[in-house]
């Protein structure tokens, strides 16, 4: 892994000045010096706190979560983060808001930005709302700063949302970055991100979408594979073809999970709803149909248990390249016998790659930090460099 200095040397190459005072929304959206940079600010603030140096670059100030799903890595990975620069976090819950009495959006949004530095939003379950929702966020605060109202104009973090993922993809790729000793190593490498029985309904689209829309960036061979009936977002997939012609590596469908299990590099076996029901789901509740939701979802468990064939078994794994795959999820996992009766992985597969695992989730927090400096901080080199310098004790022991 590089040391601090190496990492510092790395980021002064890259082109990244437009992160500042903008929003992270869809990793699409970023360039490559950018998302490079997210990353190598993320390693660089862990180097700080595993060396025991502070990372805090704030005196006070909030950061802002809006979950309208639950959570638990997102909902702590955000806190950890903004409590790493040294942001305090208020969780703003809807249902003990002035929304419930027709508090609208616009409102809202400046009414809890007054000392707000960021906010972190998850909305991943209505198709063409999520994304929408935090877009709508964004413009309303950045009016209130351009009338004076704020002092400050916070930028939005996208925590998940019906389209894209990119606090977790984001850590996804930065797990391979060091497992695979260099973002140059992943090139040419197989991943297979691949759908997989659920005894649950309706998980979001946003991490299948995200990682075929982000690991098509490094040059890697992405494989898609679900069951008929189980196709994602069309517009991403334009996305993940257009990126593997730009950048080298090759983006390819296939409704066999074996045949994308077969020699991978990486296995991301995960349940999601199938795009055509989840559009329909968006549709039913705008109509205020919630019998035919409820009829809706007895649908999807009976298509679902069609498909328990589509899990992540010892087998399968003895045929991915050496039989060693690197096993990905972005957790909590369907474990089969532990979690559930059955499910997307066996137990033992599971158990064999839990450190592995806990690795991945635990680089959210430092991408979502790295979001936030990057975003707020007009000389990211400068500054990392005095708390470097300064080398002021997070813990005094």
């Amino acid at each position: 892994m590089m040391n601090f200095n190496d990492l510092m040397g790395q980021l002064k190459q890259l082109n990244y000045s437009n992160l500042y005072h903008n929003d992270f929304f869809l990793t699409w959206d970023k360039t490559q010096d950018e998302l490079m940079a997210v990353w190598t600010v993320a390693d660089m603030l862990r180097r700080l706190r595993e060396n025991n140096i502070s990372p805090k670059v704030f005196d006070s100030g909030l950061g802002i979560s809006i979950f309208r799903d639950n959570s638990t890595r997102t909902r702590f990975s955000f806190a950890s983060a903004c409590n790493l620069l040294g942001l305090e976090v208020q969780d703003f819950e809807e249902g003990k808001s002035q929304v419930a009495h027709g508090e609208t959006v616009k409102e809202t949004a400046n009414m809890i930005s007054f000392m707000a530095d960021v906010i972190g939003i998850r909305d991943d379950m209505y198709i063409g709302k999520g994304h929408t929702y935090q877009k709508a966020v964004a413009d309303y605060v950045d009016e209130g700063y351009r009338e004076g109202v704020l002092e400050q104009r916070p930028t939005i973090v996208n925590l998940q949302c019906d389209i894209d993922h990119p606090t977790q993809t984001m850590a996804d790729a930065l797990h391979l970055i060091n497992e695979f000793g260099g973002i140059e190593n992943l090139k040419g490498k197989k991943i297979a991100m691949t759908w997989a029985y659920s005894p649950s309904y309706g998980k979001p689209l946003s991490v299948p979408q995200g990682i075929i829309g982000l690991m098509t960036r490094l040059g890697m061979d992405v494989v898609l594979a679900h069951p008929e009936g189980y196709e994602i977002m069309p517009e991403v997939e334009e996305i993940a073809l257009k990126n593997a012609k730009e950048f080298g590596g090759s983006y390819t469908k296939t409704n066999s999970m074996q045949e994308a299990f077969k020699d991978a590099d990486i296995v991301y076996p995960k349940s999601w709803a199938p795009f055509a029901a989840m559009q329909e789901r968006t549709k039913l509740y705008g109509e205020g149909k919630f019998d035919e939701i409820k009829e809706l979802e007895k649908q999807l468990l009976s298509q679902n248990a069609e498909h328990k064939d589509w899990a992540c078994t010892e087998e399968l794994m003895t045929t991915t390249k050496n039989g060693k795959a690197l096993y990905m999820h972005c957790l909590p996992a369907d474990i089969t016998g532990l979690s559930c009766k059955e499910g997307e992985v066996d137990e033992s597969v599971f158990d064999r790659y839990r450190v592995p695992l806990y690795k991945e989730a635990s680089y959210k927090p430092y991408i979502i930090a790295a979001m936030i400096f990057l975003q707020k901080i007009k000389n990211p080199e400068v500054t990392l460099k005095d708390l470097f310098d300064q080398n002021k004790a997070r813990l005094i022991r």
